[in-house]
């Protein structure tokens, strides 16, 4: 695959607001957010921006927050098409074996992919995660390893799996930063928001063994456009959650890790969430799979392939400041050679302010490509001669 870069458009795209520093820099003194926690940030989702940290890079352990990486494995082999949501899921003796939050699964019950993830977003099922990732992985143990691929491939480097539930294990750590990096790629998947923003719902309802799940994070009742992701608890981990919220277009990560009690947890959070809305908004440019441009495509089935936006694309501001001009540069690779996977990188979107860089975010390929066959490049070859 060729890697020289193609400016293919420069566009005026708004005007974008800034006085004094950058919007982008951290403010220089922060309040303090978080003193009753070991640990945690903000930031917001579709920049990635660090709106707030306190010894976010500590490696402790995450406890339930853990799921946060299952449930994206999740949302993940959805996307691919290697499960369904009405799948039917086989309990083995290991899943409904777990301890602590669960949901009373059975040893060879079945339960819906839906249900399943229901009750591992509302109910933090311990039972429902190992067989979730039993039928993802094969095994719990190679679900574990997809786990930590996954982190590598994010680049969390305070993050290390031994599970895919959170319960107490040596070296099973994580990091508030590594949490929300996490919670950002799963929040790619829209829909994921429709299970963890259930407050209350029912497993096996209308049978016998009916189960009413309750959420564990009380915020998503309490704290308006809270929609997510994930407690935690064990007595070593203390207290902990991964929260997200929504409001007028805006979406941030609030991690906290090891805070004493649930009432420290969750007045930390909503701390955070106050002064992430009353300081900053954004600007969305994109949704999730804009289309972009078209990229060559060398022996392929396909002569072009589409660049989209993997996720949404926004601009950060800070609140009373003065508006300036911002652009948009489009760099499409200038070919790109077959066979191509759904996801391959084709090229980047850059948002630029006076020659300055303000993000970066990769355009991927909307399909896949397959390699031509023989006869459709002889086809190809006799059209070029024809000057067709």
């Amino acid at each position: 695959m060729k890697r020289k870069w193609n400016v293919s458009m420069l566009l005026f795209v708004l005007l974008f607001a800034y006085a004094g520093e950058a919007a982008f820099a951290k403010e220089k003194e922060l309040p303090q957010l978080a003193e009753n926690a070991a640990s945690a940030i903000l930031i917001e989702r579709d920049t990635g921006e660090v709106l707030f940290e306190k010894d976010s890079d500590n490696m402790l352990p995450p406890a339930s927050m853990t799921k946060i990486m299952t449930m994206l494995l999740i949302m993940e082999a959805i996307e691919e098409g290697t499960i369904k949501y009405e799948d039917m899921v086989i309990v083995s003796e290991n899943a409904a074996s777990m301890g602590g939050s669960q949901v009373f699964l059975e040893p060879g019950e079945e339960m819906s992919v839906d249900d399943l993830l229901k009750a591992i977003a509302i109910a933090s099922g311990n039972d429902a995660a190992v067989a979730m990732a039993e039928h993802i992985g094969g095994t719990e143990q190679e679900f574990v390893k997809m786990m930590n691929a996954k982190a590598a491939e994010l680049g969390l480097e305070n993050t290390q799996f031994q599970n895919p539930n959170g319960l107490p294990e040596a070296d099973h750590y994580s990091s508030a930063h590594d949490l929300a990096v996490m919670a950002k790629e799963l929040l790619k998947y829209e829909n994921i928001t429709s299970y963890t923003g259930i407050y209350e719902d029912y497993l096996r309802k209308g049978t016998d063994k009916e189960f009413w799940l309750v959420n564990t994070n009380k915020l998503v009742k309490f704290y308006p456009g809270v929609d997510g992701l994930k407690t935690g608890f064990t007595q070593e981990a203390k207290y902990g959650l991964t929260a997200t919220a929504e409001k007028n277009g805006m979406r941030v990560i609030a991690v906290v890790m090891g805070a004493k009690t649930p009432k420290e947890r969750n007045a930390t959070i909503t701390n955070m969430l106050d002064y992430s809305y009353s300081h900053y908004s954004t600007e969305r440019l994109h949704e999730r799979g804009d289309l972009i441009g078209e990229v060559p495509v060398i022996k392929g089935k396909d002569r072009h392939v589409q660049a989209i936006t993997p996720e949404p694309v926004s601009l950060l501001l800070k609140k009373g400041t003065k508006l300036e001009e911002i652009e948009t540069k489009i760099e499409l690779f200038e070919n790109v050679e077959a066979p191509i996977t759904k996801g391959d990188t084709v090229g980047q979107l850059i948002i630029v302010r006076d020659g300055e860089t303000l993000s970066r975010t990769d355009l991927v390929a909307a399909e896949d490509v397959e390699n031509a066959s023989w006869w459709t490049l002889f086809k190809r070859m006799l059209s070029s001669f024809a000057g067709k």
